[in-house]
């Protein structure tokens, strides 16, 4: 009897731990995936005060059930881009390979020793939602502050976190998201630094892969210089890019030469069979919409704008337009897209079932999800500045890495190498080769 009165005891005093709300929020299962019985896995929406933005996260607690491991916040890009990405295709403890219609457990997941924190934004992403044409409106500092907003939302529904640290990280567009998060929680800590009831996120750093940081140095100038160094690009095509000396003026693309788009188009039309993600990779599939069985699928779910009597329609392809929408800014720009090679449709068939919605706890007046946002309605401004401006702002105070991988045509790893070098910074440790096994 003494056993079963501790064993109870025990059993009560981890229930405590979660608050009602986040009781609420647990997923006990996700279909073709499985039951999460090891670790706690949640999915639900934290509200944006005063607005009708309801900002959609999925949690899943650390495998080694260590209560002092880090939380860590994922970003995908866009803008616009859900970070339901990264949970089905890299980091989440279950992944879909591109191509692939199942689910397999991964051996690489993040929260086997973190506790993963997916957030979808800005509002009007994925199941992210927004009613209203303000609301759905956003620059790189909106979508900071709602991200801080959320932040601080949900360490009141799990306040058993609010000690652990904390690190942002992210890729692509998230090269702004992830160090705008940054700066704005390192505000709200130094406004707050003097009250002692004020909760203040033990931020330590951040991770940005391959993500925009700096107009003039990434994304169009770095691919065609990457282009060149990879054998994309011919000579003499070379020659003409240095010679026009083009300034793409990223990322509205305003004010650059007819002369700089019409080569840039001229070589566009050499690589469309290329994945801009991954150029030594597979395109999946080639122009127009090669994934899509029919171009669109009604779902009995309201639109997220018409005052729900209309059935909202998600997309059934995904192109790199989609993803990285400023490597198509401007109207001369758009008019020939790279080909549509991200992988996309079991993704979108996976997260608009009926069993996954339900078991998400996502409710029926949600848009279907779409992996990127491309409603006319929903508009996102980019900064000129971008986000270099940051890392100098927060050098001393957390630490920040920055990695690239080299097959990444959207943002190279040279845009990265050279914003770098434009900083100036002294170099504590010299560039060396990076080997594994030998």
């Amino acid at each position: 009897m003494k056993f079963a009165c501790t064993l109870l005891a025990l059993v009560a005093n981890v229930s405590s731990m979660y608050t009602e709300h986040a009781e609420l929020d647990r997923v006990h299962h996700l279909p073709e995936m499985g039951t999460f019985d090891k670790y706690g896995a949640f999915s639900g929406f934290l509200d944006i005060p005063e607005t009708t933005k309801k900002i959609h996260y999925l949690f899943f607690e650390a495998q080694n059930n260590d209560p002092d491991a880090p939380l860590l916040i994922w970003f995908n890009g866009g803008p616009g881009c859900s970070s339901m990405l990264g949970f089905m295709q890299e980091n989440g403890p279950f992944k879909m390979e591109s191509g692939g219609s199942k689910f397999h457990e991964s051996a690489f997941a993040w929260n086997t020793e973190a506790n993963v924190l997916y957030i979808e934004q800005p509002a009007g992403v994925g199941y992210s939602y927004c009613d209203t044409v303000a609301d759905c409106t956003f620059d790189d500092h909106r979508s900071g502050k709602d991200n801080l907003t959320a932040v601080l939302e949900f360490y009141e529904r799990y306040p058993q976190f609010k000690e652990n640290e904390l690190y942002i990280s992210g890729e692509s567009y998230a090269g702004v998201y992830v160090p705008y998060l940054a700066h704005y929680i390192v505000k709200h800590n130094e406004e707050n630094a003097e009250d002692a009831d004020a909760f203040k996120p033990n931020l330590k750093g951040f991770a940005v892969g391959n993500g925009v940081t700096n107009w003039k140095y990434d994304t169009t100038a770095a691919f065609v210089d990457m282009s060149y160094w990879h054998s994309m690009m011919s000579e003499e095509m070379h020659e003409r890019f240095v010679a026009m000396d083009c300034n793409w003026h990223m990322p509205d693309m305003i004010g650059v030469t007819d002369e700089c788009i019409n080569l840039y188009m001229e070589f566009n039309d050499l690589v469309t069979d290329v994945n801009v993600y991954d150029i030594f990779g597979t395109c999946w599939g080639l122009g127009p919409y090669p994934q899509a069985e029919a171009e669109t699928q009604e779902l009995g779910f309201p639109h997220l704008y018409d005052g729900g009597v209309r059935k909202r329609e998600h997309q059934r392809y995904i192109t790199a337009a989609d993803y990285t929408p400023w490597l198509f800014q401007g109207k001369k720009m758009g008019t020939n897209e790279l080909p549509p090679c991200t992988f996309g449709t079991g993704l979108l068939d996976y997260m608009n079932s009926d069993a996954v919605r339900t078991a998400m706890n996502i409710p029926e007046y949600v848009q279907a999800w779409d992996l990127c946002q491309s409603d006319p309605k929903w508009t996102y401004i980019s900064e000129p500045e971008a986000s270099e401006w940051i890392y100098k702002e927060l050098s001393g105070k957390i630490k920040m890495l920055h990695y690239s991988g080299d097959t990444d045509g959207a943002v190279p790893a040279v845009g990265t190498q050279n914003w770098i070098n434009s900083l100036g910074w002294e170099v504590d440790s010299e560039w060396k080769a990076y080997m594994v096994e030998g």
